[in-house]
């Protein structure tokens, strides 16, 4: 059952720690560098991925960076963030991204910048569906696994 933004207390900022228990790898930056800087290869990661949510990602003090990925009908309930605009970038398949109650359709390759404040949802159209979500480090809660 998915979880209401009131038992997650108020404002949800990143998703990928909904998943933290099935986060299958993660990096770590430090200061302004990276420690053990390397290429991440995200379309084998996403391929690889054996449960819904976050298959990698990077947490910095200004950066976070997750790689998500979910079957068909299922993604992330209405929430809204209003600390920090999200970039998402198509990985691989194709969802619905709605913000604002406008839905825009992320196919691999392409990019989106979700606005701080708007209203915003994300539902698979494909199996998988993986995106990138990239935004300025932030501390909180998180949002609710939607179920379609």
């Amino acid at each position: 059952m998915a979880r209401t933004d009131d038992e997650l207390g108020g404002d949800p900022p990143c998703w990928a720690h909904l998943f933290d228990d099935e986060t299958t790898d993660a990096t770590t930056m430090q200061g302004a560098s990276v420690v053990g800087a390397s290429v991440v290869d995200l379309a084998a990661r996403a391929s690889a991925a054996t449960a819904q949510g976050v298959a990698w990602s990077c947490h910095g003090n200004d950066l976070d960076a997750n790689l998500l990925v979910f079957p068909r009908g299922e993604g992330i309930a209405h929430h809204v963030n209003n600390e920090v605009d999200v970039l998402l970038i198509g990985n691989q398949g194709h969802g619905i991204v709605e913000v604002a109650g406008t839905e825009h359709e992320l196919h691999a390759g392409q990019l989106l910048i979700v606005p701080k404040g708007a209203p915003r949802a994300i539902r698979s159209l494909s199996d998988p569906f993986a995106y990138v979500s990239i935004h300025r480090r932030r501390t909180g809660l998180s949002p609710a696994a939607a179920r379609r």
